[in-house]
């Protein structure tokens, strides 16, 4: 179990984590959603003790990263999928991993086979194309067979294949007990791979709570009628008191009553109806819905440019010195 509690990080005078407090359980897969830039790379390396909060605390099965001997044996991440050394093989690069926590060697050749890249074990990372390098950082998360897992971007450059094998593999995982936290941009997958959901914006928490009551809390479902005899079909949804919005294309859409209803309602009316379908809110809407006031970069649609910020942010003055920091997997998060 990940346990935050009051969790704070400040850059300068910005706010990137403002006291989250939440818990990630084991046997679930717990997905982590948030705008650019609100503070979800950042917390994930407060777990791992790769940043220190400005308050508040964050435990791993009660301890702090720091405090574990062995951590691969416990904590498994993939943050950054070309940390690796690239003048390194991909054998050698876990085989330095595994020395370091005394881990058996052969644990590496395992790993290498689950993420598929046992046939290029011998070969230099640095020649990897970004799909690749996910296998290897997956592996590299693999190597201690941990409890507690923690993906940032776990699909990047993954082919179709490789992402049906990442979210299997997630799934897997919490099965068999371990807690698993991953973060992703792509909602489409999320929605297909997590049961929980942590959403944060601005650094503050926004929800905790189950995939199915996050949808229906922030977004709404209706019912979509399409007829040959729409103005009698109107008529009839307007008299049993029915709010009808009329769509393109000839489509009314109605809110507030079943598929099932409207149906039999037609059908006394001996009304022909070409379509009778339930619209079902996805969890992309949800999110918009949710996060619309956290957004911190906002396009504009006619292409127009934005008036420039008064200055550039200490945190992108910081990433842009060190190359690293708190910018995510993007490059665009704090």
């Amino acid at each position: 179990m990940i346990e935050l509690d009051g969790l704070t990080k400040r850059f300068g005078n910005k706010v990137a984590v403002d006291r989250l407090s939440f818990r990630v359980r084991p046997g679930m897969v717990t997905g982590f959603l948030g705008p650019n830039g609100a503070g979800k790379s950042t917390t994930m390396r407060m777990m791992l003790d790769l940043d220190n909060p400005t308050g508040g605390s964050v435990r791993i099965d009660g301890r702090h990263y720091r405090e574990l001997e062995e951590p691969l044996k416990y904590v498994g991440a993939l943050l950054d999928a070309k940390s690796m050394h690239g003048g390194r093989s991909a054998y050698n690069n876990l085989l330095c991993l595994a020395q370091s926590n005394r881990i058996p060697e052969s644990r590496v050749s395992e790993v290498l086979d689950t993420v598929g890249l046992a046939a290029v074990a011998r070969k230099k990372s640095k020649g990897f194309s970004l799909g690749m390098n996910q296998r290897l950082g997956i592996a590299a998360a693999l190597l201690g067979d941990p409890q507690v897992l923690l993906f940032d971007e776990p699909v990047n450059g993954l082919d179709p294949e490789g992402i049906h094998w990442i979210r299997s593999l997630m799934k897997t995982l919490a099965v068999e007990g371990r807690t698993v936290f991953v973060s992703s941009h792509l909602m489409s997958e999320m929605a297909l791979t997590a049961d929980h959901l942590i959403v944060i914006g601005q650094g503050r928490l926004l929800a905790d709570t189950s995939m199915a009551d996050f949808i229906h809390r922030n977004s709404h479902s209706y019912v979509r009628l399409r007829s040959p005899q729409r103005e009698r079909l109107l008529d009839v949804l307007h008299e049993a008191g029915l709010v009808v919005v009329e769509a393109g294309g000839g489509t009314l859409e109605i809110d507030g009553a079943t598929a099932e209803a409207l149906g039999e309602l037609a059908a006394r009316h001996q009304i022909v109806l070409h379509e009778l379908s339930s619209q079902r809110a996805s969890l992309e809407e949800a999110f918009m819905r949710m996060t619309a006031e956290s957004v911190e970069y906002h396009a504009h649609a006619d292409h127009s440019p934005a008036p420039p910020p008064p200055g550039p942010r200490w945190g992108e003055q910081w990433d842009r010195r060190t190359g690293g920091g708190p910018a995510g997997a993007d490059g665009g998060e704090v």
